[in-house]
């Protein structure tokens, strides 16, 4: 399993990207359930979205089914 993140690729940079920018982000997760807010942090598992209520949310990379700017 990787400790580190993969800079190099795509996915990874666009995330870093959204978090320099402090942009909001919309994440649809496989279950259906929608994710509004700002992303927090990313590590080689998960990210964490702050949303409007105040609460950070932890989401699983694999549970993402997509994720865009807002």
């Amino acid at each position: 399993m990787t400790t580190e993140l993969d800079t190099g690729l795509p996915s990874t940079r666009q995330i870093q990207n959204l978090l320099r920018t402090k942009q909001n982000i919309e994440v649809k997760l496989m279950t259906g359930d929608l994710i509004s807010g700002q992303l927090r942090w990313q590590d080689p598992q998960c990210i964490a979205v702050s949303t409007a209520d105040g609460a950070v949310v932890q989401i699983w990379f694999h549970a993402i089914a997509y994720l865009k700017p807002q």
